[in-house]
């Protein structure tokens, strides 16, 4: 599909070549090319699409070719999309929409007819964003989205074929404002959820971006409306429901389980081929893979997007006969001699918390890798699996284990078996978390952080040396020197580093933090 210039719309610094079909992939820029876009869809739908990852700026639809151009307000932000929006294809209306860069620095759509109608939608919405609702030019008055509306949004999930949590609901409402509370429950042989925001503002948008799209690829589908109550009033914390404002609560005697033709379609075998047949994500997570993604739906709503832990959708995943929401990775073709559990725990730990590691006692090239949950047990086989470890490919499939189990006393083990539920180590532990919106494909550029006032461009490079890699080139980040870039020899070296390096103590109370970096130098 070329990206030629539309009528009107001037490229920065670019001369406006015509493309002839496949063209290569542009550098990263803030305007992003929409393709395949439904012909009924609305420019609020298309504007929400970027939403959550910052403000947006500018829009051009061109309807009869099923494209649109939309201006993010920072690249970043447009690369922090497009890297959500890539393993995790977004839907509207149900259908795929393609994103890429476009070869526009910018869109300059002043003298263009239909803008007045882009100009009120992207007011309308970044008025929503900012908190301030009130249009520029119109007297404030409280509740200019729709009197009356609730924070609170009723949720019905259709075509259930595999089961969704609250983990899971969290995750891809939390895209959208901070999730107070959630109520699950089964009525009239339907899952529903009721799931309140801080701010009505939040709901409209969640509803807006979400109302409609499938949590996995072809069910589990989420209809949204607004619920007639305001507050939710929750009396236990525990997997039926929440309140995360209030961490004391009691957890109760745990409720009903699902009723049993619920139970019935969770155990039906061979509904869809794979579990993770596409989840699309929210993540810009994530984690987020083509639908939600089981546990991390960044990618799965649209099938959802979840975190970053989307799942792939588009391939069948090779061991996908795990169980649906399973969070254990069985890992093969380690290196016997220099594989370690806490190896793998901070290689594993990129995509989200490791819990548990085991190294199999009679055939240490094979390991388990417990993950917090499906969505970042998904990502992490996405990014991970195919990529080399102390000179050999590592495999990464779903275990059929559902837990990682400790040794019994008495039992030989050798220290292969580690729990790291504990460890302060873990990336994403807090909701919400920066991690989340960080997290990249293995690569041999590494992004450094936490890093004191007095160590040197020469201190980290002879850190990284002595750890047997070769420093390409090395960068401070010019508004903060506590964070730094650089480049390795290889991505196998960067994956080594990164084990070896993350968490280093470099004195004055610091500890390294290493990730991959989606830049080079």
């Amino acid at each position: 599909m070329n990206n030629s210039t539309p009528t009107g719309v001037y490229a920065n610094g670019n001369d406006n070549k015509k493309f002839k079909g496949d063209r290569p992939p542009c550098s990263p820029s803030r305007v992003l090319h929409l393709r395949k876009i439904p012909s009924d869809v609305t420019e609020a739908e298309v504007i929400s699409l970027g939403l959550p990852f910052g403000k947006v700026t500018n829009l051009l639809m061109l309807k009869g070719k099923s494209q649109a151009f939309l201006e993010m307000a920072s690249e970043e932000a447009a690369v922090t999309m497009v890297n959500y929006y890539t393993p995790v294809t977004p839907h509207l209306r149900s259908q795929p929409v393609f994103i890429q860069y476009s070869n526009h620095r910018e869109l300059k759509t002043d003298n263009l007819p239909n803008q007045a109608s882009v100009q009120a939608a992207l007011q309308a919405v970044s008025a929503g964003q900012s908190g301030s609702l009130a249009l520029p030019g119109a007297p404030t008055s409280e509740g200019t989205i729709l009197p009356g509306q609730s924070p609170v949004l009723r949720i019905i999930i259709e075509n259930l074929f595999y089961p969704v949590t609250l983990e899971v609901l969290h995750q891809i409402f939390s895209k959208f404002g901070a999730v107070l509370k959630i109520i699950t429950f089964t009525k009239n042989n339907q899952f529903q959820a009721l799931l309140q925001y801080a701010d009505p503002l939040n709901a409209h948008y969640a509803k807006m971006a979400l109302d409609g799209q499938n949590i996995y690829n072809a069910c589990c589908t989420l209809r949204i409306d607004f619920s007639k109550l305001t507050s939710l009033n929750v009396k236990y914390n525990n997997d039926k429901s929440r309140d995360f404002t209030r961490l004391d609560l009691p957890t109760g005697d745990g409720q009903p389980s699902l009723e049993p033709p619920m139970a019935a379609a969770f155990g039906a075998p061979g509904i869809i081929s794979s579990p993770y047949a596409g989840a699309a994500g929210f993540a810009p997570a994530i984690g987020f893979p083509q639908g939600l993604s089981v546990q991390t739906v960044p990618g799965a709503l649209g099938p959802l997007t979840i975190t970053s832990s989307a799942v792939t959708g588009r391939m069948a995943i090779p061991g996908a006969s795990g169980i649906p929401g399973n969070s254990v990775l069985l890992v093969t073709n380690l290196n016997p001699d220099l594989v370690t559990p806490h190896g793998l725990f901070i290689l594993f730990g990129v995509y989200g918390d490791v819990h548990r590691v085991k190294i199999m006692f009679n055939k240490k090239e094979n390991a388990l890798v417990q993950m917090a949950d499906a969505n970042q047990a998904q990502l992490a086989m996405n990014h991970l699996s195919g990529q080399r470890l102390y000179g050999k490919v590592l495999r990464a499939t779903l275990s059929k284990h559902q837990a990682v189990q400790l040794p019994r006393e008495g039992q030989e083990d050798q220290g292969l078996t580690k729990d790291f539920s504990n460890s302060p180590l873990h990336r994403f532990k807090k909701p919400g978390s920066k991690n989340f919106q960080n997290i990249f494909p293995p690569s041999a550029t590494l992004h450094l952080s936490n890093i004191p006032p007095s160590v040197t461009v020469d201190d980290l490079k002879n850190l990284f040396t002595e750890a047997g890699c070769s420093v390409k080139a090395f960068k401070f980040f010019q508004k903060d020197r506590k964070m730094a870039l650089i480049q390795l020899g290889s991505v196998e070296e960067a994956i080594q580093a990164l084990i070896e390096l993350h968490n280093h103590d470099l004195g004055e109370n610091h500890h390294l933090r290493v990730s991959f970096s989606k830049s080079t130098i």
